[in-house]
């Protein structure tokens, strides 16, 4: 005799329902990064956009930085910790291969209850975490937090020109939810990963194991190649995004794409022809390229700001490492 199993029925729609962010405490000008590597405040500025970013100190540690976004988050929702049901990290960062940072993340802000794992796909980390989180939410219901957090300086070569002046650390979250209308559109997401060399680590942990004396291990990238195929393949995304939504370009009341480099935002968002009043989210002229963390610290920004409205439709787009990529449109909370 064949058992059936019982299936749970969770929400028909989600929508996200909180939104909060941390940034550490010190602010970098490009003038202390060229202490470091043979550049100018101007150059870094015409290449990227970015004026400063922020670097975390000894105590602003992935955990205690998640902490403080989530528990905003969390507090924005109108919900509590014992109402979350999940918590899933977005971060390559973690220097720790086990246990996951969701699971202390969850454990700092009383959600004692909650499931918690962390994913890797890079700078795309956070919007594959929201679409993990919608779908859990409508195959079981409750409330599930996605925290995006990166201490980028902990695997940065401060001496290598292609990536010191880009990164920044920090934290963005946002708690998924039931909702009577749908919030979370169809994801379109994907990799290429017969380019997984364009953003890479110099070399494995165990190099260490092997070679003490090896360099620590640190992010590479071929910035150019990046540029080219982000600027090309992700307008496309994110216009196949839109059109799985149902939603036209005008429609938008923000576009918010990871913070990657000004010129490549620029150009995506004439390529999709948005208008000008369409809020287009800068978070990385202040506060740099925070990978898994740009997407929800610039939301975060937008919506403090007034730029966006509360209740407004956004585009999110992530890319990054892998080559790792996702899409999704969504309501703001």
């Amino acid at each position: 005799m064949t058992a059936e199993i019982t299936v749970p029925e969770g929400a028909r729609h989600t929508r996200i329902l909180g939104v909060g962010a941390y940034r550490p405490r010190r602010i970098v000008d490009n003038a202390e990064v060229c202490r470091y590597i043979d550049s100018s405040d101007e150059w870094i500025r015409s290449r990227t956009g970015i004026r400063t970013r922020r670097w975390a100190g000894p105590d602003e540690t992935l955990g205690a930085m998640a902490e403080q976004a989530a528990n905003k988050a969390v507090a924005a929702a109108g919900l509590t910790p014992a109402d979350i049901t999940c918590v899933i990290a977005a971060t390559f960062t973690h220097l720790m291969q086990t246990p996951a940072v969701a699971t202390e993340i969850a454990h700092r802000i009383g959600a004692t209850r909650a499931a918690g794992f962390d994913i890797s796909a890079g700078c795309a980390g956070f919007v594959h975490g929201v679409v993990l989180a919608s779908d859990a939410v409508r195959a079981r219901g409750g409330h599930v937090l996605v925290v995006g957090v990166e201490r980028m300086t902990d695997i940065l070569d401060l001496t290598d020109r292609s990536t010191a002046f880009i990164f920044g650390d920090g934290a963005g979250a946002v708690v998924v939810g039931p909702s009577e209308t749908p919030g979370i559109g169809p994801a379109v997401w994907g990799a290429d990963g017969g380019q997984a060399d364009v953003i890479s680590q110099s070399a494995p942990w165990d190099v260490l194991k092997k070679d003490p004396g090896h360099p620590f291990p640190a992010l590479r990238q071929d910035g150019q190649r990046v540029f080219r195929w982000a600027v090309y393949e992700m307008a496309k995304v994110a216009r196949q995004a839109l059109d799985e939504a149902g939603i036209r370009p005008e429609q938008l009341d923000a576009f918010i794409p990871h913070q990657a480099n000004e010129r490549i935002i620029d150009s995506m968002t004439r390529s999709m022809g948005l208008p000008d009043e369409v809020t287009v989210a800068k978070d990385i002229i202040t506060n740099g390229n925070t990978s898994g963390a740009s997407i929800p610290l610039a939301m975060e920004a937008v919506l403090s700001a007034g730029a966006a409205p509360s209740g407004g439709t956004a585009l999110l787009l992530g890319y990054g490492a892998g080559l790792s990529y996702a899409a999704v449109v969504a309501t703001l909370p």
